[in-house]
């Protein structure tokens, strides 16, 4: 019997809410998106916003979760368990809205899989979701769904007036999607809710390429943002939002008993409100730490404001900080600890779930805390901040332990399986040919 060969996808495109800055989502696209232009297949984008080639890049305004009507859906779908006839009205419409911008994007580029990126797994926009169930399932092009965080991880979900909705795309099962989450704990959480499976590919970064050495203009970060060149700069590099536990930065500032320490945040609160930025403005206030809120000189790309401000990326920041703080009460994963190893930063980390679960086994050695910072916490910080040749042994040790599980080549191994000959996708095209 002959042997049944499929063609290789060729073009794949990323579809999410929004593909720019420096949110998680958009950081983890740009990794994949390396990795398989690695592999000879040429990608594009399909968001609501995008900061990736134009020529690669279709924009389709209501699939952003800013975009006003969205937000109204939101509003409403997210507030009361009872659902209004206008408010159903408005979701199916947009829903066939984003479906022939969808349908017309992916036979303009001729891609012949996408990549969804969290766009099936959290519902920040019901129509979006709807629409690419829709769209696989009348288009029968290939998917695979990366999962970054759920709906019931989110208490603002809890409330709903759309779980019909819910149930029928965050996340759908449908044969030709692959589901891929970023840990352990998710994908067990997934499957027993579900009854899919899934594969765990966890946040990466480019071991096998170190970062270049900070240069003149990254040395600028310090001064630009008003700190001393003898300053301690410890370094938050996480949005201001509640589950990121900056109380705790604060205090181990405070512990370490100098004047001269100072904790820069990289980013705003995102769309999360600023109530947690006000309580960290006042809790800071109130242990007398400065903190300095940097996300106004921070930006996907050097240059200058149009108030004349000097920009900065986040990759010249890491290499300007003394420590990274990480008390986060719970993540995905971790893309900022994965960062701080990659800069070979001494990193001081609360035993979040998925450390404890994912990371903490594969023999990586920053300085911990279970819960809460102790007095053994502060010390350790003083002997690594003290200590450079015990900084600078830990740092290698853990540039080499992550370079085994959390590199480039842990995405590739699975993406080749997935978009060369995924199966899923291809029992599909193998009906196809016989159609």
């Amino acid at each position: 019997m002959a042997k049944v060969t499929y063609p290789r996808a060729d073009k794949i495109a990323f579809v999410s809410t929004r593909i720019a800055g420096t949110d998680g989502v958009s950081l983890e696209i740009a990794k994949w998106a390396d990795v398989i232009e690695g592999m000879g297949v040429s990608c594009y984008y399909i968001a609501g916003e995008s900061d990736r080639p134009d020529d690669r890049t279709c924009i389709i305004e209501e699939a952003h979760f800013r975009h006003p009507r969205i937000r109204e859906i939101s509003r409403q779908a997210f507030n009361s368990e009872l659902r209004t006839p206008e408010l159903t009205r408005e979701i199916v419409e947009l829903e066939l809205i984003i479906r022939d911008k969808l349908r017309a994007a992916i036979e303009a580029f001729g891609v012949e899989v996408i990549i969804v990126e969290n766009a099936l797994t959290i519902p920040m926009n019901l129509p979006l979701g709807m629409a690419l169930v829709s769209l696989i399932q009348e288009h029968g092009i290939g998917c695979v769904a990366h999962h970054h965080d759920f709906y019931w991880e989110r208490e603002r979900f809890l409330v709903s007036s759309v779980e019909d909705f819910i149930r029928y795309a965050f996340p759908p099962a449908l044969p030709q999607i692959q589901h891929v989450v970023i840990n352990s704990l998710a994908g067990e959480e997934f499957s027993r809710r579900t009854g899919l499976s899934c594969r765990i590919i966890p946040n990466v970064m480019d071991f096998a390429n170190p970062p270049d050495p900070p240069d003149e203009y990254a040395r600028q970060f310090r001064n630009e943002i008003g700190l001393r060149d003898d300053d301690l700069l410890l370094l938050q590099p996480t949005r201001i939002v509640a589950r990121k536990g900056i109380e705790h930065a604060i205090e181990i500032a405070r512990r370490l008993g100098s004047d001269r320490t100072k904790l820069v945040i990289t980013h705003a609160s995102g769309d999360e409100g600023d109530a947690y930025a006000r309580r960290i403005r006042e809790y800071s206030e109130m242990l007398d730490v400065e903190v300095v809120f940097a996300d106004k000189w921070i930006s996907e790309r050097r240059g200058v404001s149009d108030d004349g401000r000097r920009l900065y990326t986040i990759q010249d920041v890491y290499r300007q900080a003394d420590l990274i703080t990480y008390p986060s009460t719970y993540e995905g994963f971790g893309n900022a600890f994965l960062e701080a190893i990659y800069y070979k930063c001494p990193i001081v980390c609360n035993r979040y779930a998925i450390y404890r679960t994912d990371i903490e086994p594969c023999g990586l050695r920053p300085i911990l805390f279970d819960g809460f910072p102790t007095d053994e916490t502060v010390a350790e910080i003083e002997r690594v901040l003290a200590d450079s040749a015990y900084r600078e042994e830990m740092a290698e040790h853990n540039y080499e332990i992550a370079k085994q599980f959390f590199s480039y080549d842990v995405v590739e191994d699975e993406l080749q399986l997935m978009i060369s000959r995924p199966q899923n996708i291809y029992r599909l095209l193998g009906r196809r040919t016989h159609q």
